[in-house]
């Protein structure tokens, strides 16, 4: 019996010592006021108390973490969004869903939509698939032999492990370095701005432009799938190539597209770069057209190929003969350097200069002010 009545008692000290802390009716909130009574209380044991306390402090950190800030874009980036990338359909602005960072992770799971034609670009593994068929399963064109030959796998994994380097023997190419010297030298006027490197292959001059800095986008393009994958494995796997290149916000970018319709806006890019690739396009002509309507006014095309003036240009039926070749390959063979000339200069190019070694040659020609 004495010990209910101290229970009883204890109860009525309890709420006794409790009142006080209740707030007023007009501001009562039940489960603000157990807390209180419970944290204040000395009934309880402090190092209960402290528990409770410190699980409150927990729960508030955690709900703090969650609301997260709207992703912040720079301005460069919001630039190549709104004003480089565009339908190769119309060429009208693509409005761009993914992430908030132009890596090359975030690049690969994008997805962009003509806001005029409504076609819409999804991104792959490794790059943005721009061309106009991109995404068909059952429609497709034929394609040139020599186009078709950069698609396989096996000569991706060998063109820059042996192929490209034999260039420089039988050719006259200088090597990657020696070429990316002469071609900083060319492109002096526009360091800063953004480049195509066209026709990429496995990303060879694309790398060296990228870790290059001298660019502040680095578009690596090419029409095979499996060149831009072999490109993107290169990245990875290169020791000195910066990481934030591929997990952070670097102007790198990857993109499948066709070299007579491409995904710029006119007038958008300060330079295009085209190694050791005019003499397999399909068209040049019609190449270096859609190349001089994406330079920006000024802007500079760089490109190396093979001239063949020796002895096979005097042949009386050289011409001819050619013609054959490029129908049934798709390859082009250059017999001078005024051809090469009058070609820039009939896309609207001028200031033609070019660099001789053997077959070897490097063009340059510039969009007029």
């Amino acid at each position: 019996m004495e010990k209910l009545m101290a229970r009883e008692a204890a109860g009525v000290d309890i709420l006794s010592a409790s009142a006080s802390l209740l707030p007023s009716p007009i501001n009562f909130n039940p489960v603000r006021c157990c807390f209180h009574v419970v944290k204040s209380s000395p009934f309880i044991p402090a190092r209960i108390r402290a528990r409770l306390f410190t699980y409150k402090v927990r729960a508030s950190s955690a709900t703090a973490v969650e609301t997260k800030p709207d992703p912040v874009i720079d301005e460069s980036s919001l630039k190549i969004r709104k004003e480089i990338l565009a339908c190769p359909i119309c060429y009208e602005r693509v409005s761009w869903n993914g992430g908030a960072d132009l890596s090359l992770e975030a690049v690969a799971r994008s997805t962009l939509v003509c806001g005029c034609c409504r076609k819409s670009y999804t991104g792959k593994d490794s790059h943005l698939d721009l061309t106009v068929t991109g995404g068909n399963r059952v429609y497709g064109e034929p394609v040139v032999a020599s186009t078709e030959l950069f698609r396989f796998p096996l000569v991706s994994f060998l063109y820059e492990r042996g192929w490209r380097q034999s260039f420089s023997v039988w050719g006259g190419f200088p090597g990657p370095e020696q070429e990316f010297e002469l071609i900083k030298d060319y492109l002096q006027p526009v360091l800063g701005g953004n480049i195509v490197d066209a026709s990429c292959g496995s990303g060879m001059f694309s790398r060296l432009f990228a870790k290059s800095g001298l660019f502040s986008l680095v578009v690596a393009l090419d029409y095979s799938e499996a060149m831009l994958r072999q490109c993107y494995d290169f990245i990875k796997q290169e020791d000195n190539f910066p990481e934030e290149y591929v997990f952070h916000e670097k102007k790198l970018i990857l993109v499948r597209a066709d070299i007579s319709r491409l995904p710029f806006a006119s007038g958008s890019m300060d330079a295009v770069h085209a190694g050791a690739a005019l003499h397999c396009w399909p068209s040049p002509s019609a190449a270096v057209a859609e190349i001089s309507r994406v330079l920006k006014p000024g802007g500079m095309f760089v490109a190396t190929t093979y001239i063949m003036d020796g002895l096979l240009s005097y042949f009386p039926l050289s011409r001819p003969l050619r013609q054959g070749v490029a129908q049934i390959s798709g390859s082009h063979v250059f017999l001078s350097e005024k051809e090469l000339e009058d070609l820039c200069a009939s896309c609207g190019l001028v200031n033609f200069t070019c660099t001789r070694n053997r077959l070897f040659v490097m063009i340059t020609a510039t969009k007029p002010v």
